[in-house]
């Protein structure tokens, strides 16, 4: 069968369970069943669950009931005796079509249930796919947010490498903490520019709670010039907060986001202007 799935959803198999199908449909459904392992368990958990269903609201009649419904049957074949067979036909007629009502009445409400259920399984479905298209879409805009922050990046580079005479260039060098550490700054005053060159970046690689972060030393007191990471493959020149009159540059490693004030211990490179 070329649509399985879609044979399974048709609703076919719970009319079949309830015998709502012509008698050619019945032997299709047998046949497909016989062929299919998939059509026959999904007959047996219809079937356990129409019967399930019917356990579930059937009333265990009171004992008044039970007379009464006794009682009812001595009437009708005290009736059925004395009255004339076109009144006992009646009786039984209208016995039957209740009979045949009340099991529409069942059908109707189980195939109720199940719509309802086929109708809640799609929805949550469509919930599944929604959340799974939000997340797609999030780790899009978080690519193009990286994308451009790259790309301001290798501006600002090539800005420096086109006129380099126009920066004061200042070598960081490794604090007694980090001997090795090291780290090219350009000032451009006149542009108020201050870019750290990545490619000269000699420090260990920060994990994700802790970010360096690069301080100016103006009249002895530390201002916050912005965080960057260092990574085995950082190249170009990052664009830095601006300060007039800096004395020095420091980097230290802080906690992710940057502190107010410079964590001392944890000076990796220092260097004056």
């Amino acid at each position: 069968m070329k649509n399985l799935k879609s044979y399974l959803e048709s609703g076919i198999l719970e009319q079949y369970v309830l015998g709502d199908l012509s008698v050619e449909e019945m032997l299709d459904v047998e046949m497909n069943a016989l062929q299919y392992p998939e059509v026959r368990k999904e007959l047996e958990e219809i079937e356990q669950a129409l019967t399930s269903y019917a356990k579930s609201i059937a009333i265990e009649p009171s004992i008044k009931a039970k007379t009464n419904f006794l009682n009812a049957v001595n009437t009708i074949d005290q009736v059925n005796n004395s009255s004339s067979a076109n009144t006992g036909e009646s009786y039984i007629k209208s016995l039957t079509f209740y009979k045949y009502a009340f099991a529409a009445s069942l059908s109707l409400l189980f195939l109720s249930s199940i719509l309802l259920i086929n109708l809640n399984n799609k929805l949550n479905e469509s919930y599944v796919q929604l959340a799974v298209l939000q997340s797609n879409n999030q780790k899009f805009s978080n690519q193009v947010n990286y994308k451009e922050s790259e790309l301001s990046d290798t501006k600002n580079a090539l800005q420096f490498y086109q006129n380099p005479a126009a920066y004061k260039l200042v070598t960081l060098k490794g604090s007694a903490k980090a001997p090795e550490a090291s780290l090219l700054v350009a000032l451009n005053e006149d542009k108020e520019e201050v870019m750290i060159d990545l490619s000269s970046l000699n420090m260990p690689s920060n994990d994700q709670e802790h970010q360096y972060q690069l301080w100016a030393m103006v009249d002895g007191k530390p201002v916050d010039l912005g965080v960057f990471d260092a990574k085995n493959d950082s190249t170009g020149m990052k664009k830095m907060k601006f300060i007039k009159d800096a004395q020095s540059f420091a980097v230290t490693l802080e906690p992710k986001g940057g502190s107010l004030n410079p964590t001392m211990d944890k000076m990796m490179a220092i260097g004056t202007i």
